[in-house]
């Protein structure tokens, strides 16, 4: 038997066109986030590794990598979006980086539907565009990302929570 397990992420039905959704996590980047993720990606660019070099920079210091902050802002939209309704993340039609992120920037963010469809194939689900945007602590937009999404239809009886049955 499949387990239920809680969600927090909207069905398809809920994630209507138009909305705009804050979401309540925040992230301050660290210098270790840089590092992990710049090293882990055989990534050598000493803009993102190098204090001395990135000092010469237009920047005067190193650039948070910016595979780290799409993460970052695809991370802080789960919880109000798809955890536990998703299927699958079908890809992404565009992505920018408007402004640098640097190690201490405290990174916030918010999504906007901005298209959904039911599934040609799949009865059980439907695919959703979403508009994700973070934000430095000066409300400086820093990332934006449009995403596919195969999103769940809400279940004709949803499931019981673990532990709600009032034992």
């Amino acid at each position: 038997m499949a387990r239920s397990l809680p969600h927090h992420g909207r069905w398809f039905e809920g994630l209507v066109v138009g909305d705009v959704i804050p979401h309540a996590l925040t992230r301050t980047v660290t210098e270790t986030d840089n590092v992990l993720l710049t090293t882990l990606t055989l990534n050598p660019a000493r803009l993102h590794l190098d204090h001395e070099d990135a000092a010469d920079s237009e920047f005067g210091r190193p650039l948070v990598n910016s595979m780290f902050t799409l993460a970052l802002l695809v991370g802080l939209s789960v919880l109000e979006t798809t955890h536990g309704t998703t299927i699958a993340n079908l890809g992404f039609e565009e992505v920018t980086f408007p402004a640098p992120v640097f190690c201490g920037d405290t990174i916030h963010a918010e999504t906007e539907v901005v298209a959904a469809r039911p599934s040609g194939s799949r009865p059980d689900a439907g695919i959703v565009t979403f508009e994700h945007r973070a934000f430095n602590q000066a409300d400086v937009l820093v990332c934006r990302a449009r995403r596919n999404a195969l999103m769940v239809r809400r279940p004709a009886v949803e499931p019981e929570a673990p532990g709600a049955s009032g034992r």
